[in-house]
């Protein structure tokens, strides 16, 4: 059996897990999350601890237990405490604004670029050069920061562009005569 499926998911005072046969649903104070059930894997709440056992002895109900258990503790810890990703802008003249569902950004093209943000994803501007996203689902929080990156991606030269806050640009020397 996969080691992390072996592992219980704790779950919190204040959130709801609801277990059918089709989802597997999780609410708490930041939102409710729904993923869909897979039949290889069987899930139970015993008294606030969530157990994942593959239903056969197959591979891919082996590997299937611990990615379910991955997923769910990553629900529980969304609605419980929430996710968030920081990215930072390097440029002169670079800017970015937070605007209610929208996040405008002024980043040397000719026009500023607009990004809406999906539901359940706040977005906050601490400083004009930083970015803050949050959300209660890790996957979307990290899918909205790939694409607000994939924008204006850091340049190898002078490392101008938008990177993660935890991100080492590595720079490339200049062509010599």
């Amino acid at each position: 059996m996969s080691r992390v499926g072996k592992m219980p998911v704790a779950v919190p005072q204040g959130v709801d897990v609801t277990i059918t046969a089709e989802q597997i649903s999780v609410k708490g104070s930041l939102g409710t999350l729904v993923r869909p059930a897979n039949a290889l894997v069987s899930v139970k709440n015993d008294a606030g601890k969530l157990t994942f056992t593959p239903v056969n002895e197959s591979a891919d109900a082996d590997a299937l237990s611990g990615t379910m258990r991955a997923l769910v503790a990553n629900m529980v810890s969304g609605v419980s405490k929430g996710f968030e990703r920081k990215l930072n802008l390097v440029g002169v003249g670079y800017r970015a604004q937070a605007q209610g569902q929208k996040l405008n950004l002024q980043i040397g093209f000719s026009h500023p670029v607009v990004k809406d943000m999906p539901a359940g994803i706040k977005v906050e501007c601490p400083t004009q050069t930083e970015i803050l996203i949050k959300g209660a689902d890790r996957q979307v929080v990290g899918q909205i920061a790939a694409e607000v990156r994939a924008i204006r991606p850091p340049e190898p030269y002078k490392g101008k562009g938008i990177r993660y806050s935890d991100e080492k640009v590595s720079l490339k020397e200049t062509k010599k005569k």
